[in-house]
């Protein structure tokens, strides 16, 4: 009995028992052996081709360019393609965040658009009273003396009453019957004088008279108050008077209070009365009575050096 082949497999006397008796390789291992071989060829390929290509590259021929330019018109579309993905991410990311800033931006522009606006009413009201000072610093050079500017503290409430309170008082050289004006005429004079504040009468106080003069004329007279803010009568002018609706009243310096030539008030109402002595005339302010927050005081020099003599004594006896 002789040997088999499955009984020495991994010996050579298995293959030659093999070879003897026409044994043949199985179709799966001749398939593998047989793609091992081709992979071993085509890398064998390979290599010659890219030793190839890089002696021709290193010799810079003009094949090779336009190989390469040809090999990146077929890939570009490739490259496109998938850099497309990430391009699209790119965009949409720089949208979202460019509108996050976009709103971020929108909402602080609104912020300061509302400071701003507070802002401006705030500057329309210093402006305001800016205008006021400046042509109070107009009317101040018109007249002669030393002016000192007031600010308004409070006002009488009682309708009867038209005064009002400053912010300087006798340390500042303010008097009694100094005269106060604003920007447009005549305001009133000093009635009480403290320390610190003085009070005001204004030329409408039902007790309050003022030396005028129509500046058209010349004729004197004098304005009364009527207790009404707005209002102002001539009773002393006869029905002969020339006077006219329209009239400008200024100041006439008599009694030295008031500098002379300062508007008054304009005559609004002329009615001659026959059979009387005297016609009705009255007059309406030329300053602003119930309007503004600053007067002017009229500083008079021989009232100043007085008021500085008085008190000289009074801190020397201190």
């Amino acid at each position: 009995m002789q040997p088999t082949a499955s009984e020495y497999p991994g010996s050579s006397t298995a293959r030659c028992l093999r070879l003897k008796s026409g044994w043949q390789m199985p179709a799966a291992e001749s398939g593998k052996r047989s793609t091992a071989t081709a992979l071993s060829i085509r890398l064998v390929l390979l290599a010659a081709v890219s030793l190839t290509m890089m002696i021709l590259d290193h010799r810079e021929t003009a094949f090779l360019d336009r190989v390469r330019q040809v090999a990146s018109v077929i890939v570009y579309p490739v490259q496109v393609g998938v850099d497309q993905p990430f391009s699209a991410w790119r965009r949409a990311s720089e949208s979202f965040a460019s509108r996050a800033a976009l709103l971020d931006e929108n909402a602080r522009l609104k912020s300061d658009l509302r400071d701003y606006d507070v802002r401006l009413q705030r500057m329309d009201t210093l402006e305001a009273e800016n205008d006021r000072l400046r042509a109070m610093l107009d009317s101040s050079q018109r007249v002669a003396g030393r002016m000192l500017v007031a600010e308004i503290l409070s006002v009488d409430p009682d309708p009867y009453r038209q005064r009002f309170t400053i912010n300087r008082g006798v340390l500042n050289g303010v008097y009694v019957g100094q005269a106060l004006l604003d920007a447009d005429g005549v305001v009133g004079q000093i009635d009480i004088v403290d320390a610190l504040t003085a009070q005001a009468v204004l030329i409408s106080d039902s007790n309050h008279g003022l030396p005028v003069a129509i500046n058209r004329t010349g004729l004197r007279s004098i304005a009364l108050g009527t207790g009404e803010t707005g209002l102002l009568n001539l009773p002393y002018l006869t029905n002969s008077a020339d006077v006219q609706e329209g009239d400008l009243l200024v100041t006439s310096a008599l009694g030295g209070v008031f500098p002379p030539g300062y508007p008054v008030g304009r005559v609004t109402v002329v009615q001659r009365r026959p059979g009387q002595s005297f016609a009705h005339v009255l007059a309406s302010p030329s300053a602003g009575l119930d309007r503004g927050r600053e007067v002017l005081l009229v500083m008079n020099a021989d009232e100043v050096g007085l008021t500085a003599a008085n008190s000289g004594p009074a801190e020397d006896a201190r």
